[in-house]
């Protein structure tokens, strides 16, 4: 008989989302408010508390959620109008965009090119343990241009290196782990966060932000707000942690040395490699010129599959073997056709309305830092960063807008802060997931030394970048 750790589907907790859809569904319509509005939100929150709690896949959540809305006639006067309108996720461009990503990262890290490139970084860089977190952080800012997936970039990639160095330099999950471990364990994870609030293509889930507000977030714009935070963050928090978990080694001249080796037994570049590179160069030449050609990020992404594909560099058979690609196709454009029902029958802007009264009369500037303050910190009860980008960036963007909030400071902060939460907990993200997963820190140490991390991260996103996106005009 299949054990409960096994099983795929936690009948239990299906029976607790159902149930908290069903009371919100059952409940009466508040005032102001459409029927099928209310209804939808009802199948939106049993889905997002799917999310949270996992009675079942992910994808299989969102898939039923779905179902529910196209049978009930939620959003149409007939079955087959509601299920047109709750499939019209999959044909929306950022929902490819994240397909893409998923695609493109897979072919990076099978490539190898992703781990010549941290492998090489970790020879340039690596003389101390400082230096090769360094050399961690300098691969994924490299990296977060190329793998737009911080999942595939931090757990496919950086965390098997950052692993193995611990264990050159004599560190281990259940032998002294502080001597090194520790320390590159944790910088590895929240570096891998920083990457991800640099550059749109840094998470897979980073185009929704444009998408849920309404503002054109392009690939030059996110990094034109986030590269002078970025850079201080990048050079700070090493340092920082190096003061929170300071490792007991600090030569890392072994660690060195299993780099260069493992460098020298990938031998010289490959055609796959050169291709790669080829081609992840040409899409941030276009990525960033997109005012003198006006190709659509996705465009340009899905031309990179493209060309990967034609000229061999990537095999058909692995772009349809790529499990995590196509289930993300499942379940996020799932998640977009619902909220985009939900902006579309007026539910997004009552409840912006309802809550708006709370700021109103606050200067726009502090009632804009108080909601993101509670955006970021509300993290704490999600696991992962796309459900929360979906559940709440639409309506704290409305309200901060409202309250006479600027709309690009607004979405500005929101984008990067939905990156940089993830620091809070040791189940906010994949990558967190698997760093945590390597044993080198205990729980209580990782929330700890996160909240310490989200103080600097507000530190640093807020002094250094209020004044350079006030010298951007975007307030």
């Amino acid at each position: 008989m299949e054990s409960n750790k096994n099983r795929e589907v936690r009948l239990g907790r299906v029976i607790g989302c159902l149930s908290i859809g069903v009371a919100i569904w059952s409940s009466p319509t508040p005032e102001g408010l459409e029927e099928n509005a209310w209804q939808c939100f009802a199948v939106f929150a049993a889905t997002i508390v799917a999310l949270l709690i996992k009675p079942m896949p992910m994808g299989a959540s969102v898939l039923c959620g779905l179902v529910v809305l196209a049978v009930g006639n939620v959003l149409g006067e007939t079955s087959k109008e509601s299920l047109a309108t709750a499939l019209s996720g999959y044909g929306d461009t950022t929902t490819w965009l994240v397909v893409s990503a998923f695609l493109l990262g897979s072919a990076m890290v099978r490539s190898g090119l992703g781990r010549r490139i941290a492998l090489g970084l970790a020879v340039l860089l690596g003389r101390t343990v400082l230096g090769l977190a360094y050399a961690v952080a300098g691969a994924e800012f490299v990296l977060s241009t190329m793998i737009p997936s911080n999942t595939a970039r931090g757990g496919g990639v950086m965390a098997p290196i950052v692993n193995s160095l611990s264990h050159a330099l004599g560190s281990r999950a259940d032998h002294r782990p502080r001597r090194a471990g520790e320390y590159l364990c944790l910088c590895g994870a929240h570096l891998n966060l920083v990457a991800a609030a640099t550059f749109l293509t840094g998470m897979a889930a980073n185009p929704l932000i444009a998408k849920e507000t309404g503002i054109d977030f392009d690939w030059g714009t996110w990094l034109l707000g986030s590269i002078a935070p970025a850079i201080v963050s990048f050079l700070v928090l090493p340092l920082f942690l190096l003061k929170l978990a300071p490792p007991e080694l600090k030569d890392a001249e072994g660690a060195r040395k299993q780099a260069r080796s493992a460098l020298e037994k990938m031998g010289s570049w490959t055609l796959t490699e050169k291709t790669m590179l080829g081609v992840f160069v040409l899409m941030v030449g276009l990525w960033a010129s997109k005012p003198l050609h006006g190709l659509h990020t996705t465009t340009v992404a899905l031309s990179g599959v493209a060309i990967l594909l034609i000229t061999g560099a990537e095999k058909w058979k692995h772009v349809k073997a790529n499990a995590a690609a196509w289930d993300a196709l499942i379940w996020l454009g799932g998640l977009i056709s619902m909220a985009d029902a939900l902006r579309n029958l007026g539910f997004i802007s009552w409840f912006a309305e309802s809550i708006k009264n709370e700021v109103l009369g606050m200067d726009p500037i502090v009632a804009l830092l108080a909601l993101v303050l509670v955006y970021f910190y509300s993290m704490y009860g999600f696991s992962m960063l796309t459900g929360h980008i979906k559940a709440m960036v639409a309506a704290f963007f409305l309200v901060a807008v409202g309250a006479g909030a600027p709309p690009m400071l607004t979405v500005a902060l929101l984008a990067y802060f939905s990156n940089l939460c993830g620091c809070l907990t040791n189940y906010s993200t994949g990558p967190i997931v698997i760093y945590f997963g390597l044993g080198y820190v205990e729980p209580v140490r990782w929330f700890r030394i996160g909240f310490l991390v989200s103080l600097l991260h507000i530190a640093i996103w807020l002094g250094v970048g209020l004044p350079w996106w006030k010298f951007l005009g975007w307030w």
